[in-house]
């Protein structure tokens, strides 16, 4: 299937059926085309606005038979409160020091990474993944990607973020941080500094990729309020307690 969008085509592919991430006894297939050439940063922002996610120099949205569980969910910044919740996550932080580092890949970043995927998802895809594996998440992006780092007042790495910068906000690519710092919160703690960033710089939304109701390990997405999800009426705003859409009120 192809989309003509002013004088580019879009090409897009159907994946074959893969075992679901986030569901069990679920099968998954990707609607998905490749970011390529000078226009690759303009074709990736029109389709986040659609819903889609960037995986290396692919652009991809679930396109499961029967099945609507992924939601795309996006912060909306400028209705964003800190709760008392986000102020004792961020004071619980507030020694830590975030450092732009665009796409250098470190030893000491991949070794943070072992240790958090160990720990936290030793039994998927990425507990695989090897020092050069690690360094093409960063560098074979085609668009505007870059490392966030945030080290302690002893310079100890302790959490990172690769994030897509666009037009209208960040894109929260992939996050890992030390594992034996739970009372941090600091899975937490970088979307709220990547909010903040946001606000800083006029973005209006930060996107963090798909939200599934029924997946433990998406729930702390929906925490993060207001927050849209993307659905067959486009961004809308999102009830994340009930995965539902909002109805929008009428004036």
């Amino acid at each position: 299937m192809s989309i003509q969008r002013g004088k580019e085509l879009i090409t897009f592919h159907r994946s074959l059926p893969m075992s679901c991430p986030y569901l069990p006894d679920r099968s998954e297939m990707q609607l998905f085309t490749e970011l390529i050439g000078i226009e690759a940063q303009r074709t990736y922002q029109h389709l986040s606005q659609a819903g889609f996610r960037r995986s290396h120099h692919i652009a991809y949205r679930p396109a499961c038979r029967g099945c609507n569980a992924c939601v795309p969910v996006r912060v909306v910044v400028a209705g964003f409160q800190l709760s008392r919740t986000w102020r004792r996550v961020l004071a619980a932080n507030e020694d830590l020091i975030a450092r732009d580092v665009g796409q250098t890949v470190t030893d000491e970043q991949y070794a943070l990474f072992k240790r958090y995927v160990e720990s936290r998802h030793g039994d998927g895809d990425m507990a695989n993944m090897t020092r050069r594996d690690y360094h093409n998440m960063v560098v074979t992006s085609p668009v505007d990607t870059t490392l966030f780092e945030y080290r302690n007042g002893a310079g100890e790495l302790i959490a990172v973020c690769l994030a897509d910068r666009m037009t209208d906000g960040y894109s929260a690519v992939y996050s890992d941080f030390e594992p034996s710092l739970p009372k941090r919160s600091l899975g937490s703690f970088v979307i709220l500094w990547l909010v903040q960033q946001a606000a800083a710089q006029a973005m209006p939304y930060v996107y963090l990729g798909f939200w599934v109701r029924e997946s433990p390990k998406m729930e702390y997405k929906s925490r993060f309020r207001p927050i849209e999800g993307f659905g067959p009426a486009g961004w809308r705003p999102l009830d994340g307690d009930h995965g539902e859409f909002e109805e929008k009120s009428e004036t």
